[in-house]
């Protein structure tokens, strides 16, 4: 019996992590309304730490400014460590960020910052509370 038990557990979880990436892509589209949620997660170089501290507060200002399409690109630095950078992203759907990603001031910012980047990790998201999306982000009426 005991067995028996221990097959199906495993068969069971075998099923469930074959199936996991089909139920977060589930998730993501129910919960994020065809939007794209990413925490950027970005290391800097000492040395270059003020420099691209500017870089990053333009590429925000413009792209939330004049890219409908852009809800959030709201960068942070990390009080513990202030090389740890985080930007929260979010865009309209994948046409949004793609027409972000060919805009001249992303290029600019892109181009200019690769040498200060040590470490880049795009970390996509679902929302748990979707609920309070349109009350926390006016412009993703």
């Amino acid at each position: 019996m005991i067995k028996i038990f221990q097959i199906l557990s495993i068969l069971f979880m075998s099923i469930f992590i074959a199936h996991r990436p089909a139920f977060a892509q589930e998730l993501i589209q129910n919960n994020n309304n065809e939007m794209i949620v990413r925490i950027s997660e970005i290391e800097v170089y000492p040395d270059y730490l003020e420099e691209y501290f500017k870089f990053a507060q333009e590429v925000a200002l413009k792209s939330v400014k004049n890219e409908k399409g852009v809800v959030s690109i709201y960068p942070m630095a990390v009080i513990k460590d202030n090389t740890q950078i985080r930007i929260l992203e979010i865009y309209k759907n994948q046409d949004a960020y793609e027409k972000h990603i060919k805009s001249s001031h992303f290029k600019k910012y892109k181009e200019g910052t690769l040498h200060m980047v040590k470490h880049l990790e795009l970390v996509d998201t679902y929302q748990l509370c979707p609920e309070n999306f349109n009350k926390i982000f006016k412009k993703s009426k």
